[in-house]
């Protein structure tokens, strides 16, 4: 079995709450279309269950609760070029809330993705 290749990356991770708009549809959403638009490998959302951020106040999904605006993460990987080019797409939608990571990372590719050249 041969070691697979290894390309460097940069994860970018967007955190808002799921309430957080831009121009009247979800921030998350926004973003991810601007993803889309500046032609990122891809994106994914990832609704939280529970959490807190900056207001400290904690949000939960859990039934005896009554909030509405639970944590979401927009996670996008790809080259640490496009990454950083994409950031000022990014920093006006969360400029009034929202806290932005950049993990380097490292991607494998399988199947088709490597076949097409990417």
């Amino acid at each position: 079995m041969t070691t697979p290749e290894t390309e460097r990356a940069l994860r970018l991770t967007v955190l808002v709450g799921e309430s957080d708009g831009w121009h009247h549809r979800p921030v998350f959403t926004e973003i991810v279309h601007r993803a889309h638009r500046a032609g990122l490998s891809g994106a994914s959302v990832f609704r939280g269950i529970e959490g807190f951020g900056a207001s400290s106040m904690i949000h939960t999904q859990r039934l005896l609760s009554l909030s509405e605006d639970l944590p979401v993460a927009v996670v996008i990987v790809d080259t640490e070029a496009r990454i950083r080019a994409f950031l000022p797409l990014v920093e006006e939608l969360v400029a009034d809330g929202g806290l932005v990571v950049l993990d380097e990372c490292g991607i494998v590719r399988f199947g088709g993705e490597r076949e097409r050249g990417r």
